[in-house]
């Protein structure tokens, strides 16, 4: 699997839209350059070429490359592992801007989905291998796509906030208002309006956070962030969620849609969770900037 001729050299071609997955998944391998993922290391090891194995099957443009080829099929790791309960889907979609998703397995053996990959009946076939999918948690409208169509396939109940239910106007299940809500044993729903009207972060076992594209870990800053410079509803609505919902939430693992994942003590994140919530209070309104994006 290590080979290392030209023309089998790893690359990211023009297609990339620094949606930043790949450099999460090979850190030591991708980095951005001039405003988009580049492969600025070729693999020296089996483990780094799995590394780029899982940042070509995840990325959502199919920008990385092996010399001319895309990546062989036969070393597509997903469904893989992050803890022992949560998988990353990969395979993310265009129509999500590329947002990470996962699976989140329940005590009773079901699982559930948090956002979509792209929509493949192989891969609903090989993700309901691992267990019966129940239940697919949509956090907020910009990754609603291909949950009715997951939702279908599983047999499971689809759930979305009122406040985005024109993304997915046919749901099994809506959220309502602003106060949490547990939806299965262990697992609560906290609606967390700014982002967007109806974004929603999904709180299991006091141990995983799946926080759409309300916050996530910022390589670049060292601590969780808001992408302030997207923010569709209101930034001043998502400060204030903030300030409502970190004394309420524990957790260990933080699983973003956009931007890094991480894992801290959970009183540190309580902590850093306060101290976002208070930086975010002084923020503005500001224009739509995607380039502004702090990865």
């Amino acid at each position: 699997m290590n080979e290392h001729s030209p023309d089998a050299a790893w690359h990211v071609d023009h297609r990339c839209t620094n949606c930043d997955v790949a450099r999460q998944l090979a850190p030591e391998l991708v980095a951005e350059v001039d405003g988009r993922s580049s492969v600025v290391r070729q693999p020296r090891t089996d483990a780094e070429e799995r590394a780029l194995y899982a940042a070509a099957f995840a990325c959502h443009t199919r920008s990385i490359r092996r010399g001319a080829r895309g990546p062989d099929p036969a070393f597509d790791p997903f469904p893989l592992r992050l803890t022992e309960h949560v998988h990353l889907c990969g395979h993310n979609s265009r129509h999500t801007a590329g947002a990470n998703s996962y699976l989140l397995r329940r005590p009773a053996g079901n699982l559930m989905m948090i956002d979509t990959p792209r929509w493949s009946s192989d891969l609903a076939a090989r993700y309901a291998a691992l267990g019966p999918v129940t239940d697919v948690l949509l956090t907020h409208r910009d990754h609603a796509a291909h949950g009715r169509e997951y939702a279908d396939r599983f047999g499971a109940r689809l759930w979305i906030h009122e406040g985005d239910l024109a993304a997915a106007p046919d749901a099994d299940r809506v959220l309502r208002g602003t106060e949490p809500i547990e939806i299965a044993d262990g697992v609560t729903a906290h609606p967390l309006p700014g982002h967007t009207e109806g974004s929603v972060l999904y709180l299991a076992d006091e141990t995983y956070c799946f926080s759409g594209d309300s916050f996530y870990w910022s390589r670049t800053a060292g601590d969780i962030a808001v992408a302030e410079s997207v923010t569709w509803y209101s930034i001043t609505e998502l400060a204030a969620s903030l300030a409502r919902t970190a004394p309420r939430v524990r957790f260990e693992w933080l699983l973003p849609g956009h931007g890094d994942r991480k894992r801290l003590p959970a009183d540190e994140f309580g902590r850093r969770l306060h101290d976002l919530a208070v930086r975010t209070g002084r923020l503005s309104p500001r224009p739509i900037d995607f380039t502004a994006l702090r990865w």
